[in-house]
């Protein structure tokens, strides 16, 4: 896609980060449904891991008062595929996808742009890497950027108390156990008042709860399995 090299630049404004390597830039862009050789997907990988780890370090040196579950628990936030799909929105990652795709745009959902900022991460580090720099700084000076003032100032109280979800995600995998399945299992009341009953499942473990939102009952369910795990995300 030779074009798209030169139609990046406003991306690479933002970032703060000129490749060497255009190809680079070009393949973090590129969704599977381009049917090219070389699509995002290996760089998605990467990116992920580059991340978490990035993360990881920042929590370590900045929240020394920190234990290693409010640690877990806000990267477990600030990773969540919503939180990146803001990012590369901020980014412009919805614009260079198109100029990278000139024939047919890929799909623009959350995940899809979560997973190119991801790829777009490890395409830095290896570009600083194969330049003789240090790959993980770049990349650390954009999740600063991003994250440091939020890490700062997070309180786990707030975002306990109110992301049961997240926090029984991140419980299950510090467990060892299968990632959270939600279904409905109820519904009930005239339609301009409904309740729904959702179940949660980890595993052979359920939670159950009720709501007049599909949200609300699943946050119900998945604060009731967490209890039943022996944990909790506060009143």
């Amino acid at each position: 896609m030779p074009r798209a090299k030169h139609d990046l630049g406003e991306l690479q404004a933002r970032l703060g980060y000129r490749f060497q390597n255009a190809d680079l830039l070009v393949e973090a862009l590129t969704h599977a449904s381009a049917g090219s050789r070389r699509d995002n997907q290996r760089l998605e990988f990467l990116g992920d891991a580059l991340l978490n780890f990035t993360i990881a370090f920042l929590l370590h040196r900045e929240r020394p008062d920190w234990q290693e579950g409010a640690m877990s628990k806000l990267r477990g936030v600030l990773v969540r595929t919503d939180a990146l799909h803001a990012w590369a929105l901020d980014l412009g990652l919805d614009a260079a996808l198109k100029a990278a795709h000139p024939r047919k745009a890929p799909p623009m959902g959350p995940k899809p742009l979560a997973d190119a900022l991801e790829a777009l991460l490890a395409a830095i580090y290896l570009d600083a890497l194969a330049g003789g720099g240090d790959g993980i700084l770049p990349v650390r000076a954009l999740v600063e950027h991003r994250f440091l003032e939020r890490i700062r100032q997070a309180q786990p109280e707030s975002w306990t108390r109110t992301d049961p979800k997240t926090h029984l995600q991140e419980t299950a995998a510090r467990l060892g156990l299968p990632a959270p399945v939600y279904e409905q299992v109820g519904l009930a009341g005239p339609g301009h008042a409904p309740r729904f009953t959702m179940r949660v499942s980890v595993g052979p473990l359920s939670g159950e709860a009720e709501g007049p939102t599909r949200k609300g009952a699943e946050g119900g369910a998945a604060r009731q399995l967490l209890e039943r795990l022996g944990t909790h995300t506060g009143a």
